[in-house]
């Protein structure tokens, strides 16, 4: 398939402010109209369920990639599903031929996934774009802890400048297609 993708990082809960989920649903609308396909953790569960909805709404593609472990979550409709054994061949397979990552509001496995991601990039070992959905200040945080890596030195203001926060949706898609 000729499509750019764009993998997307994104809580598995339920019980989070709906804001970010209207964030993440208005993310993969508008970066489907624009021609990306998404690809994601492909379940019925919190956010990754709403980007499915949306995405089944607008016609956008879909892959869903999914532990074998986690089957009864799948998400019914997706545009095609590649499965896996481990969470760890998963994380392999969500970013593989995708042009960038974008990690919207989530937990500890969207974090887990944005920072071996970032070492990937740091390392050249993915080549696309990688974005934290900056959404409500969500990832200040992590910028913070960043900022003190590279004023300890223990990272150079190059390597930290390969994540780039993103305050809006239009940011991101607008850096993609430059």
């Amino acid at each position: 398939m000729d499509m750019k993708k764009i993998a997307v990082f994104c809580s598995a809960r339920k019980e989070i402010d709906p804001e970010y989920n209207k964030v993440a649903r208005e993310f993969v609308r508008a970066a489907s109209l624009r021609g990306y396909g998404i690809v994601s953790g492909g379940t019925i569960k919190g956010t990754m369920g709403e980007i499915s909805d949306e995405l089944r709404a607008c016609g956008g593609y879909h892959l869903g990639v999914i532990p074998r472990f986690m089957e009864e979550y799948v998400y019914p409709d997706l545009s095609e599903v590649i499965w896996t054994d481990t969470m760890a061949e998963r994380k392999t397979l969500l970013r593989k031929d995708t042009c960038a990552v974008v990690a919207l509001p989530g937990g500890i496995g969207t974090l887990d996934e944005l920072i071996e991601t970032f070492a990937l990039v740091h390392l050249k070992q993915h080549e696309g774009k990688m974005f934290v959905l900056n959404h409500g200040g969500f990832y200040e945080p992590l910028r913070v802890l960043l900022n003190h890596y590279v004023k300890a030195g223990m990272m150079s203001e190059e390597t930290c400048s390969m994540m780039v926060f993103a305050e809006t949706v239009e940011e991101i898609l607008d850096d993609l297609q430059d």
